[in-house]
């Protein structure tokens, strides 16, 4: 392949970031409607009339996610060549960025699909109603924890990098550890149906909510910067490979 069109694919695997956060954005804040969540301690009754009033808007959502949230496996790919870079070849961080950022797209998607299936047919049994939308929060927030890992071995590439030019600055290192541990809280949501700890806490959601637009267009930029380096040293060893070759020919 050429660098060109490589590098090229690479930089498509970065925007495809973007693409999933702003799919993300409209799919759970205005069409979904499901920011700021109901609470733990809603009723059956409140849990049923909020998926016949949604219903509409939360299928609708379930769709956009499913059509856009696969492009997240380009974006952990190019992630994980860049940690491959500093590794000097496929190694443990590498790998366990990529390993846990695959379950991305389907730890978005499933919970979802299980509030679809609430809404799907209205006039359901409100405790059914209850139990699958507690599902859907226990399942979306919860499982956030996955990527207290995911983050930090991100931020454990940039520290541990010791080349000239390193391929992440070092404050993003720290960065994605403070950003890691955001993340974390949301474990206990399956303790608490009220205050900070809870699916809708401060702690548990709002934080987390917060950091990840915060970690995402952080990635973006750097793994910009990032490709745009390794372009750039690859056009450098390829300029030499000529040099060298038209010695050989004239010798």
């Amino acid at each position: 392949m050429e660098l060109k069109t490589k590098f090229r694919l690479h930089r498509m695997s970065v925007w495809a970031g973007v693409v999933v956060l702003i799919a993300n954005l409209i799919a759970f804040f205005v069409v979904g409607k499901l920011f700021p969540p109901i609470s733990p301690a809603s009723t059956a009754t409140e849990v049923a009339a909020f998926l016949t009033e949604n219903r509409s808007g939360i299928l609708w959502s379930v769709v956009i996610m499913g059509i856009f949230a696969p492009f997240f496996y380009a974006f952990a790919v190019v992630t994980s060549l860049q940690i491959r870079r500093i590794e000097g070849g496929w190694g443990i961080i590498s790998m366990i960025q990529l390993t846990t950022a695959v379950v991305a797209p389907t730890g978005w998607v499933y919970p979802m699909a299980v509030l679809a299936t609430a809404a799907y047919r209205p006039g359901r049994d409100p405790e059914l109603l209850l139990m699958m939308s507690d599902q859907f929060w226990l399942t979306y927030v919860g499982v956030a924890v996955i990527f207290v890992l995911n983050v930090a071995s991100i931020g454990l590439a940039a520290i541990v990098d010791k080349r000239a030019k390193p391929v992440f600055p070092r404050w993003f290192g720290y960065l994605n550890f403070f950003l890691a541990l955001s993340f974390f809280p949301g474990v206990f949501i399956y303790l608490f149906t009220e205050g900070p700890l809870s699916w809708n806490g401060l702690f548990a959601l709002w934080i987390p909510a917060c950091a990840f637009p915060v970690w995402k267009i952080a990635m973006i930029i750097c793994l910009l910067k990032a490709v745009k380096s390794e372009e750039q040293e690859a056009l450098e060893v390829q300029a030499r490979e000529l040099v060298s070759l038209g010695t050989v020919r004239a010798d």
